[in-house]
């Protein structure tokens, strides 16, 4: 092939690149042909680009966190209380199905029992603190010190090894009021004093309950 003529080839791709791929992106947009509606499931790439990017972020962002070193079980039943009140409406828990009207987001929330085979501690406690844009995954930074949250990572730890209607024991026991009180106070303080200069989830423990 000619020099001349390939030349003629490139300049027309880099041409289409820098103006006519975005002019086509723009008026896909401004079309309105993209279906927003949450009861519309994403395309299997838009579902696959999306999760992956969230993996890769979550990843990167929380690659610098140290968790506690340690977490006993007042830790872990603080962390069942957080999660009673906040959480298991959307992600269920072991003989607990996630309320009905969660079925209406897209993305669905996951169900969280097997979630310390996907991610580590600190992963859980990052997605959990900064949440997850355009899943309805909540940001609680603002709302839980950090070590509420640590709690909750916890109770998540520990959740996957419970027998499945312990859930519902401990949720009809109706002992959450006075211990959340109590420990939620001196949640920062909890976290600080389990800290044993962990670097790693390999340092991360869990106490029997």
């Amino acid at each position: 092939m000619p020099r001349k003529k390939l030349l003629h080839i490139l300049l027309g791709a880099i041409i289409a690149i820098v103006f006519i791929v975005p002019l086509g992106v723009y008026a896909f947009v401004k079309s309105g042909l993209f279906n927003v509606a949450a009861s519309h499931p994403h395309t299997k790439f838009t579902e696959w680009i999306t999760h992956e990017t969230m993996i890769h972020s979550v990843r990167r962002h929380a690659s610098d966190i140290d968790p506690p070193g340690y977490a006993g079980g007042a830790q872990v039943m603080a962390g069942f209380c957080t999660y009673e009140t906040h959480c298991v409406a959307c992600h269920g828990a072991p003989a607990v199905a996630r309320e009905q009207w969660v079925g209406g987001l897209e993305p669905q929330p996951p169900y969280l029992i097997d979630a310390t085979s996907r991610w580590t501690p600190e992963q859980l406690f990052w997605i959990a603190k900064n949440g997850i844009k355009m899943t309805g995954m909540p940001s609680w930074r603002d709302s839980m010190p950090d070590g509420q949250i640590w709690q909750v990572v916890a109770f998540i730890e520990a959740m996957r090894t419970l027998p499945p209607q312990t859930y519902l024991q401990w949720r009809a026991r109706r002992m959450c009021g006075g211990l959340q009180r109590s420990l939620a106070s001196s949640s920062t303080t909890a976290h600080s004093s389990a800290r044993t200069g962990a670097t790693d989830s390999r340092d991360w423990r869990i106490s029997s309950i």
